[in-house]
């Protein structure tokens, strides 16, 4: 019964993104046709079959059932719908094909700048409304490497301070992994080791290993071996740890850090011996993991507690800045990252995603964070579509662009014919790659 509500809600979660994702991206195309005085003979947000439908005027607005996309159909122009009746009548003054190409690009462009305008808008928004929480370079620290890791492979050691990336230090932890700069083929860190600084150089397919390990470095591998909660009746409890001990030495060898702690616990079976510094100096205790879950029942230290975290406000001028910034880095991620899946530095099959690996996404983005979660996702699944429909591929934005293109610089517009052959071409090429990413997307999901 739990799998039937997690599959329910993660439909509906998917269902919602999509839905605010195509309809501003569709309201992008029939604001700026209405704008130009083009005639809009239908404004559809999903696909047949229909829900509902109503006419105002010259345009049907209709919602299909079908969520993964829309359109808009506007009166003189080759669409995805093939229609191509009226191509021997002489244009009318209210349809597209009468229009000057520099209006029908504003047309064919609108929805993409649309959505790039939603993702402003969101992380403005968020930034607004929640402000931001970051963690200084200099208050984490060092970090714990375990041996034979992504982290420990390419380079890193348990003490090293990350304090830059890419050849440049950074104020703040979360700027080391900027979409934007996690996405450079010549991706590297800057490291405080012992008082020097070291570069850490990583291989071009570092974001697969990534995807493979399912993690790298985050503020957790700089946690010290505190305990902020022992649970009660626990191997902790009755060995006589208590809440607050810092645990500096496992069986005689010293610990740092929480996971390096953590990692050594998980390894041992027979009875450990802790030394503890507390309040009332250091003892030794003797604990014996649970032998079905290899714990003893202890709790992390909050990063909040151990971190300066610096939490920022914004006025509404400062959030727009950053909102650009944000979708700017995203947009230059994903630039990055598609160039890298075409030249082999990264796997197709690991990072092109289709409808199943979206709505698994989004409804992960929203068990974490809620809302929060759900529209950080939203704005970069708004920057996503917005890059993929430029593709110059024929039925996409990106293809209509390049037939205007053309016409601009040829004062030739392409025969209908081949518009139409083409179209074909791009609509087949799309439901094949429909259809593959959603067969990966099925395979990743299920381990096959």
């Amino acid at each position: 019964m739990d799998w039937i509500v997690s599959f329910s809600s993660t439909i509906l979660i998917f269902i919602a993104a999509i839905f605010i994702l195509v309809t501003v991206h569709e309201f992008g195309h029939f604001i700026a046709a209405k704008y130009f005085k083009m005639r809009v003979n239908k404004f559809s947000i999903g696909f047949p079959p229909k829900i509902i439908s109503w006419k105002r005027r010259s345009t049907e607005y209709v919602l299909g059932l079908t969520p993964l996309g829309g359109y808009v159909q506007i009166a003189g122009m080759i669409d995805e719908s093939m229609d191509g009746s009226f191509v021997d009548e002489e244009p009318k003054p209210d349809e597209f094909r009468s229009k000057p190409v520099w209006q029908r690009i504003i047309v064919i462009l609108a929805g993409v700048i649309f959505n790039m305008i939603l993702a402003v808008i969101i992380y403005t928004g968020m930034t607004w409304n929640y402000g931001e929480t970051v963690i200084p370079v200099r208050s984490v620290g060092g970090i714990y490497v375990e041996e034979g890791s992504l982290a420990d492979r390419i380079g890193l050691q348990t003490g090293d301070q990350l304090i830059g990336v890419n050849g440049e230090e950074v104020d703040y932890f979360n700027q080391l992994f900027n979409p934007s700069a996690i996405t450079d083929r010549d991706l590297s860190y800057l490291v405080n080791r012992d008082g020097e600084t070291v570069t850490i150089s990583t291989p071009p397919n570092f974001l697969d290993l990534i995807n493979e390990e399912g993690s790298f470095i985050d503020e957790t591998n700089s946690l010290p071996s505190r305990i902020s909660r022992v649970l009660p009746d626990s191997p902790a409890a009755a060995g006589g740890l208590q809440d607050g001990d810092e645990i500096v030495a496992v069986n005689g060898e010293p610990v740092s850090y929480w996971l390096q702690l953590v990692n050594i616990i998980q390894n041992t079976e027979e009875s450990i011996e802790l030394t503890v510094l507390r309040e009332s100096g250091q003892e030794t205790v003797e604990v014996t993991p649970d032998p079905e879950t290899q714990t003893i029942g202890i709790q992390s230290p909050n990063p909040g507690d151990i971190f300066d975290l610096d939490r920022r406000t914004y006025n509404l001028a400062q959030s727009a800045v950053i909102g650009v910034t944000k979708t700017s880095d995203t947009f230059t991620g994903i630039i990055k990252g598609i160039g890298r899946m075409f030249s082999g530095d990264i796997s197709v099959r690991d990072n092109l995603g289709g409808p199943v690996a979206i709505a698994s996404i989004t409804k992960e983005a929203t068990d974490a964070g809620g809302w929060i979660g759900f529209w950080n996702i939203t704005a970069f699944l708004s920057v996503t579509l917005a890059i993929m429909n430029m593709l110059p591929i024929p039925a996409l934005d990106g293809g209509h662009f390049m037939f205007l293109v053309y016409e601009g610089i040829t004062r030739r517009e392409p025969s209908p014919k081949v518009r139409m052959g083409l179209q074909q071409l791009g609509f087949i090429f799309l439901i094949g790659l429909f259809i593959l990413v959603t067969f990966n997307d099925i395979l990743r999901t299920f381990g096959g």
